[in-house]
């Protein structure tokens, strides 16, 4: 009997602490995910470090986004290209697969040469800003891979994109 109170008093606890809020749930917080530094998940941005993969997506930005059938970099795309371009210069021990992406509307074939073309502007970007184009790789989902499924337009633009993916690699 004294095994049986003991597995019932164990299920019990566990079931309690899988009820319990997380202290990396600020959701319900009045003060948000600043009061301690923590959001994205409970990662804490004011300790990560400037040469990390999670600083590049976080701070400096990952994606550009693309205006209606172009490939051309905007002014808001440039400055996060740059900023790109600057964090791989230093981080030399990284290297990008830049994947370009499209919008839902038009036919499978558009959308994959599309997203190959905005991959490509972004890379031609960064190697033209010093990035090693050995470094650099690109792929194209076209519209297989959608950030929001939708039929808005504010939603259409969330997914033509370019997004540049870091990993481990030997730089030049």
């Amino acid at each position: 009997m004294k095994t049986f109170t003991k597995v019932v008093f164990l299920t019990t606890s566990l079931a309690l602490a899988a009820c319990a809020k997380s202290p990396f749930d600020r959701s319900g917080d009045a003060a948000g995910a600043g009061a301690n530094g923590l959001d994205n998940g409970g990662v804490s941005t004011s300790a990560l470090s400037p040469n990390s993969p999670a600083y590049f997506n976080q701070t400096i930005g990952d994606k550009v986004l693309f205006n209606v059938d172009q490939s051309t970099i905007n002014d808001t795309a440039r400055a996060t290209l740059t900023q790109q371009a600057n964090w791989l210069n230093t981080n030399t021990t990284y290297n990008a697969i830049i994947e370009g992406h499209a919008d839902e509307q038009g036919t499978r074939e558009y959308n994959l040469a599309l997203g190959a073309r905005r991959a490509a502007a972004a890379r031609d970007f960064l190697v033209a800003n010093g990035v090693a184009d050995n470094r650099l790789r690109t792929v194209t989902f076209g519209k297989e891979r959608p950030l929001e499924v939708c039929s808005t337009e504010a939603c259409y633009a969330k997914n033509r994109r370019a997004v540049t993916v870091i990993s481990a690699g030997v730089g030049s």
